[in-house]
């Protein structure tokens, strides 16, 4: 990999670049000529204090501003951060490379009940009239199958919501955003699109068929949640790699990599 590449890590919903956790050193150390970018939603992290954008494109906007040279990114996205991905990839073709989806799905191509499972849509609801420290114990817990009882787990990410909370504002901002972006243009660079397939949060079947309509190639890991680069942050960062490695070489078409 050349050294002018720039690996963007945009995550999702709630979350900010810390909750990375050591996936993003895995990669830096994958890729030691490249440079590793995590800049933050507004609302979130760092960013805590702004006012979270209320659609897709205002985040990916946000997130550009952050970035001094936007010239052959490839971004590395999970969740609501993929919808950013692929926004930034239709409006602003020329900055990207290729990008990678984690446990990612778009309004009108899958059901609703596989974008949000309906044992998962209570248990946010009723995270909403829980404290925040409850709150993070609840989305570890649904978003984790390696770590959901970890207590030393849990602590970081409640120091961390006491260091830069989200306020509830910004999350319904978030929410409405990643609730009303749909796919209109179709990306023209590669994509791998990677699920976790046991996912409690999202239905697996939502990337399956995101990697069909983005004729992108497509990984899964059959024991992780849907935060998979903190269940298995080794086997992503590898199977980043054996994709990057591998995309100069394959036809256009939907490419199963297992």
């Amino acid at each position: 990999m050349s050294g002018s590449v720039t690996l963007v890590c945009i995550r999702g919903l709630l979350r900010e670049a810390r909750h990375w956790g050591v996936f993003t050193a895995l990669l830096q150390r994958r890729f030691p000529e490249a440079r590793v970018i995590t800049p933050d939603i507004p609302g979130n992290g760092r960013l805590n204090h702004l006012t979270s954008p209320d659609s897709i494109a205002g985040m990916t906007d946000a997130l550009r501003a952050q970035i001094v040279s936007r010239r052959n990114l490839t971004l590395i996205a999970i969740s609501m951060g993929g919808m950013i991905a692929i926004d930034w990839m239709t409006r602003y073709p020329d900055e990207i490379k290729s990008a990678a989806l984690i446990n990612t799905s778009v309004r009108r191509l899958s059901p609703f009940y596989h974008r949000l499972r309906f044992s998962a849509g209570f248990r946010i609801l009723k995270m909403l009239f829980h404290s925040p420290a409850q709150r993070e114990a609840d989305i570890l817990a649904l978003t984790s199958n390696q770590f959901a009882n970890d207590s030393t787990q849990l602590a970081t990410w409640q120091s961390w919501q006491r260091q830069n909370p989200v306020s509830l504002r910004n999350a319904a901002r978030q929410l409405l955003a990643a609730a009303k972006f749909t796919l209109h243009t179709q990306p023209q660079q590669p994509v791998l699109v990677v699920a976790g397939k046991a996912d409690r949060l999202v239905d697996y079947r939502c990337s399956v068929r995101l990697a069909e309509i983005l004729c992108a190639a497509y990984v899964q890991h059959d024991a992780a949640g849907h935060d998979l680069p903190l269940d298995e942050p080794e086997w992503l960062v590898e199977a980043i790699c054996r994709w990057m490695d591998s995309k100069r070489d394959n036809p256009p078409g939907l490419n199963v990599l297992m």
